[in-house]
């Protein structure tokens, strides 16, 4: 598991740099705006990988997502509510937050997240919007974040009890 999670934060930090310095010298648009974001001049600091090359890992250096409320019981409702919360977290880490996907396991859970840093001691919030129509029962959704934390995946969860009309 381990050796899983030191190549998911290695690729992931592969992926950002690549997306950052891969296009510099194209001559051709794109037709994609590109926005470099620095933060006292050293893109490093923001992008900087936790694991050490020698495998071991900084868990002290790095961005940490902390969620007021990291599970939302919904309780009851009728299908075909569509149950919304705000998912609200501060950066409770040493360098700048910054969340590269939120996503679940289907397409009635649509998240949306904010596209800019989130600074050390800084909030920010994942809004979350579930479609209950054809989910009837118990239903308990995931939202994985990714982000430039240790480990780079971060799971809240909407639950409750959605009765069939």
């Amino acid at each position: 598991m381990k050796n899983m999670v030191n190549k998911q934060s290695i690729l992931l930090s592969a992926t950002i740099v690549a997306l950052l310095f891969g296009c510099k010298n194209d001559p051709k648009p794109s037709g994609k705006a590109v926005e470099t974001i620095q933060t006292e001049g050293k893109i490093s600091s923001i992008i900087r990988s936790p694991i050490n090359a020698d495998g071991t890992v900084d868990s002290v250096n790095v961005a940490k997502m902390y969620f007021e409320e990291p599970i939302f019981d919904f309780g009851e409702v009728d299908e075909g509510a569509v149950v919304v919360h705000e998912f609200k977290f501060t950066n409770n880490g040493k360098v700048p937050l910054v969340i590269q996907n939120a996503n679940s396991t289907c397409g009635c859970t649509i998240p949306d997240w904010p596209k800019e840093m989130i600074a050390p001691g800084k909030s920010g919030v994942i809004k979350v919007e579930f479609d209950t129509k054809g989910k009837p029962d118990f239903q308990e959704k995931p939202v994985t974040i990714t982000a430039n934390t240790y480990p780079s995946m971060t799971k809240v969860f909407l639950k409750g009890m959605v009765h069939k009309k």
